[in-house]
């Protein structure tokens, strides 16, 4: 389960930044490289980026248990 964690990290990270360039630049990344933000392949990667931030939310605590942070701060 950790490779899913950190697929899910780093998809989130992509998302921030994404979202970073949108708001300092008014530059959506994903839609410049895959051809505009109603393009199929954009929206597959606005979702599976959405898909990794429920994922993150509903597992969290269990995360947490497989990467020790729980149990480290005890």
């Amino acid at each position: 389960m950790k490779t899913i964690d950190v697929l899910a990290a780093i998809l989130l990270v992509v998302g921030g930044l994404n979202w970073g360039l949108t708001g300092l630049l008014s530059l959506d990344l994903v839609a410049t490289i895959f051809g505009g933000s109603t393009a199929l392949l954009a929206r597959v990667v606005y979702l599976v980026v959405g898909l990794a931030a429920v994922y993150q939310i509903l597992q969290w605590k269990a995360i947490q248990k497989r990467w020790s942070f729980a149990t480290a701060r005890t």
